[in-house]
């Protein structure tokens, strides 16, 4: 392995989402900032939507490991704007749903898991509906806030997705019982504008659309991940490496970190100290989803490289 040659503690470019890697660049600091706000202001619905690997997963869970710090640190991350001072912090009760596939019986089972709530064996839909509602009413006497997460949300039946909307009519005189934050792929926005499900698209109060790495986001992210792992050197990874690393992946977070590990592995091999170019070229044409991509673009620039030269010959005979 890689880790001694390169002098780091663990591996920088791991797929599971450990919220020490979290890199807050724009676009995943505001989105951030957009769920501690929507929160902490008792929204109803919240919707995060990003591509396949933008990082989504590990969003929420530094989103859920963050909501309840404010009340230990005195500002809320982000701008001055957005800050908010720790004494209005509320407290959360959280749950965290990764399954999409749950029809609503399921779900409702899966919510009272969560929290906590005491159920006989075989208990029905009804009773599952009141002993969620207690909880959550008991939630709100205690001063604390009920929240749920939901990844792949693009993937629940229509009907799931209406059972979380009738839960969110429970409230007070002055707020919602119950959040929820919706994670998924652009596939949510279609899903959300189906007809029977209209009133929940209605209100989603806060949204956020994750967009790809920008060319130097992607050079500080891959620093940053170098770091928490345990590097200390000066660049790992070459400026030729990193342009080719972005062109291959789009500032794709997931597709970036899988390239970047076979390329250190394959520098290793080199018995290099630093990522180039080509380490980058030779693991993409052995990663598959970068493959099916990048390939025929490459092929066709080179295509067209080609023609381009033949002209130049033809005109110069």
């Amino acid at each position: 392995m890689y880790l001694q040659h390169f002098g780091l503690r663990e591996p920088p470019f791991s797929l599971t989402p450990d919220t020490s890697f979290f890199f807050a660049c724009s676009s995943y600091q505001e989105a951030l900032n957009t769920l501690l706000v929507a929160a902490r202001n008792g929204e109803g619905f919240i919707k995060i939507t990003g591509e396949v690997g933008n990082g989504k997963t590990l969003l929420c869970r530094k989103f859920l490991a963050t909501l309840n710090q404010g009340r230990q640190s005195t500002t809320l991350i982000g701008t001055q704007d957005q800050a908010a001072t720790a004494a209005t912090a509320p407290r959360f009760i959280t749950a965290y749903i990764p399954n999409p596939y749950l029809e609503p019986n399921s779900l409702l089972l899966a919510l009272a898991e969560e929290f906590r709530v005491p159920l006989e064996k075989g208990t029905d839909q009804y009773l599952l509906l009141k002993g969620l509602t207690r909880a959550l009413l008991d939630c709100a006497r205690n001063g604390q806030r009920a929240l749920v997460c939901l990844d792949e949300a693009q993937a629940m039946p229509l009907e799931s997705l209406e059972v979380l909307r009738l839960l969110t009519n429970l409230e007070t005189e002055k707020r919602k019982l119950l959040q929820v934050v919706l994670f998924g792929q652009p596939e949510l926005n279609e899903r959300l504008r189906h007809h029977s499900i209209r009133q929940l698209r209605q209100r989603i109060s806060f949204q956020y659309d994750l967009r790809g790495l920008s060319k130097d986001e992607l050079e500080r992210y891959l620093r940053h991940r170098l770091a928490v792992a345990g590097f200390s050197g000066e660049t790992l990874f070459s400026k030729g490496a990193v342009g080719k690393l972005h062109r291959i992946t789009r500032g794709t977070p997931r597709l970036a970190n899988i390239v970047a590990h076979k390329a250190l592995m394959l520098a290793f091999s080199d018995g290099r100290q630093q990522v180039l170019a080509r380490h980058i070229r030779d693991a993409a044409t052995d990663t598959p989803e970068v493959r099916r991509d990048w390939l025929p673009w490459a092929l066709a620039l080179t295509g067209a490289a080609v023609l381009a030269s033949l002209g130049i010959a033809r005109m110069v005979l």
